[in-house]
């Protein structure tokens, strides 16, 4: 991959739009934790609160279990505004639905950048996406494109594979992890966090070696103008 520009700085005010509780925190927690730390404004809107990501429990018990974890972990990196849509899990379309409440949740908050998990088949480092990550990344792209966003300026896909703009999350990155370590139950259902923590610090060592860092947060940027 080629080397990785720096993200740009001159935004107050941006909208993370994510399929699930924990995609923040397996992506740009860390960067989140920076912006925070930077002055700006940011908030998360939820699709789900991922009601089907604990095997074993019943879905409106490990719906409201995920948000909690969720809320806890947004405040590790200094996010106190969140949305739940409450979608469902694991059965996420594309629908005129989704992109009006997406719509909805947005708009009034503002943005001038509105972040997004990878809607493509594959990650930035390999391995294939899921359903789930792609219709909920192509629904924030046509809500983009058929509403009126007058603010908004870039749209950034974390771990998109066509990355080519990086935040420098080094000093932030441990507050990245602790974002991730809130979702306890779901981690735990999945056998404990090792994993997840060295798959999260694996993909921002590979984006650090792009971006001359030790750690970096990768995406896709998209420039936006009004009437697109």
């Amino acid at each position: 991959m080629p080397a990785l520009r720096p993200f740009p700085t001159s935004w107050t005010r941006a909208v993370c739009v994510l399929p699930h509780p924990d995609d923040m925190e397996y992506g740009p927690a860390a960067a989140a934790a920076l912006w925070v730390q930077q002055g700006k404004q940011l908030s998360y809107v939820l699709i789900t609160s991922g009601e089907a990501g604990i095997d074993g429990t019943a879905p409106e018990t490990a719906g409201a279990l995920r948000e909690a974890e969720e809320v806890a972990a947004a405040r590790q990196v200094g996010v106190e505004d969140l949305e739940f849509l409450r979608f469902p899990d694991s059965a996420i379309e594309d629908t005129a639905e989704l992109r009006t409440a997406i719509a909805n949740a947005v708009r009034p908050r503002e943005p001038e950048l509105i972040v997004l998990l990878n809607h493509h088949d594959r990650w930035a480092y390999g391995g294939a996406n899921t359903s789930d990550h792609m219709r909920a990344g192509q629904a924030v792209l046509g809500c983009v494109a058929e509403y009126s966003f007058p603010r908004l300026r870039w749209i950034g896909i974390a771990d998109s594979p066509r990355i080519d703009h990086a935040v420098d999350v080094t000093d932030t990155m441990d507050r990245g992890l602790a974002a991730l370590r809130e979702h306890r139950a779901y981690l735990a259902a999945l056998g404990g966090e090792q994993w997840s923590v060295d798959h999260v610090l694996g993909n921002a060592r590979q984006a650090g070696r792009m971006f001359g860092t030790r750690y970096a947060a990768a995406f896709e940027l998209r420039e936006h103008r009004a009437g697109q």
